[in-house]
């Protein structure tokens, strides 16, 4: 077993990010008395979806086999669209049949949105058992996975139905990528890029210094390594210090409040999250500026890395620009209804306001208009 620990040390939870070099750990990683703080019970059940069962799934119930564990699977459709209560209920009924008791485990084996509804659902089925997260997507490994934000979408916005639920454990292990979408690896950097902007300098400028961030291959092993390394540590760092996003733990959010909002008025279908997270990292740059608390210069080198990695700069032509403002009120992060903002300023930091006026707002988001 070859694994890099990185400790989560949070008073009521402790548990350790685990990027490791093969998903034939798992079982080993989660009977090691050094790890698993809280013994597991026998029954598990992975979930997962199509693409990733086929790809992983057996190497992963082999090995918790292995390590004596009674395991069963459920498979639920892939997509953001299918983040929903109805999704959840699947779980639900699979953890029923299965009869699941209050010491099992469910095993989160995809991206986000699987980590997302297979939290959601441990966190609330006899109110609340053990999850592990198998993150295989690059944003899932450096984000979703970590931190104990688990839920499903309203119709309204995303992720409105959620709760706090910590994991036992996250295996990530970077040979997973490999399966990867293109598209998908371009939308994992956005979180990469944001960790730059709002914590690590270091790691900003290292993409910078790289001919293409846009593809996997053309990442070397080592650079790879420190972007999970980098990104995982700071999540936790932040996790850490504010579990249930009462101040600094807002600060992951940067990106996230427009992103938010465009995934919910383009219907989940035109842009990954990661994608929106791009664009809204551009928005709030905009604004960073508009309010004299970023450089023009700083605006643009976050321009150009969002460029690189290949991720959208533009917003469709039809795109509702004059209802994102209103539809920020439905966010999670109103607070007496104002809406928070994670603004930038300087590379490396960013601070958290809610003194963002509306028009400050529709500005921000004509750059990314066609015709602007």
């Amino acid at each position: 077993m070859t694994a890099t620990l990185i400790p989560v040390p949070l008073p009521q939870q402790a548990y350790s990010v685990a990027i490791s070099s093969s998903l034939t750990d798992i079982g080993s990683l989660l009977t090691n008395p050094e790890i698993q703080t809280t013994k597991l019970g026998q029954k598990m059940v992975v979930v997962s979806n199509p693409q990733i069962w086929k790809h992983y799934g057996q190497t992963v119930v082999d090995s918790l086999e292995k390590a004596g564990f009674e395991v069963t699977h459920c498979i639920l459709p892939a997509g953001e669209r299918y983040k929903t209560p109805k999704s959840v209920q699947k779980i639900y009924d699979h953890a029923l049949a299965q009869r699941l008791e209050r010491s099992s485990t469910l095993v989160a084996l995809g991206g986000g949105v699987i980590g997302d509804m297979t939290g959601f659902a441990a966190a609330t089925w006899l109110r609340g058992i053990a999850v592990v997260q198998i993150p295989t997507s690059l944003l899932a490994m450096v984000d979703a996975a970590i931190g104990g934000k688990t839920g499903v979408n309203h119709p309204q916005g995303k992720n409105l139905i959620g709760a706090f639920h910590q994991p036992r454990l996250v295996l990530v292990d970077p040979n997973t990528l490999a399966t990867l979408p293109r598209r998908e690896f371009r939308a994992g950097m956005a979180e990469v890029i944001k960790y730059g902007v709002i914590w690590d300098r270091e790691l900003f400028e290292e993409l910078e210094s790289c001919d293409r961030i846009d593809q996997l291959r053309f990442l070397a092993p080592a650079l790879l390594t420190k972007i999970l390394t980098r990104s995982c540590q700071a999540k936790a760092d932040v996790v850490s210090q504010d579990e249930k996003e009462g101040g600094l733990r807002a600060i992951l959010n940067y990106g996230h409040t427009i992103g938010h909002a465009i995934e919910s008025l383009t219907h989940y279908r035109t842009f990954k999250h990661g994608e929106a997270v791009a664009l809204g990292m551009i928005a709030a740059g905009h604004i960073a500026v508009e309010l004299g608390l970023w450089s023009t210069e700083d605006l643009d080198r976050q321009q150009q890395l969002i460029l690189k990695a290949g991720l959208p700069t533009q917003l469709p032509d039809d795109f509702p620009s004059a209802d994102v403002a209103d539809l920020l009120l439905t966010d999670k992060k109103v607070k007496d209804g104002k809406v928070r903002f994670i603004l930038p300023t300087k590379i490396g930091a960013v601070t958290i306001t809610d003194q963002v006026p509306k028009a400050a707002i529709k500005k921000s988001l004509e750059p990314m208009l066609s015709g602007a």
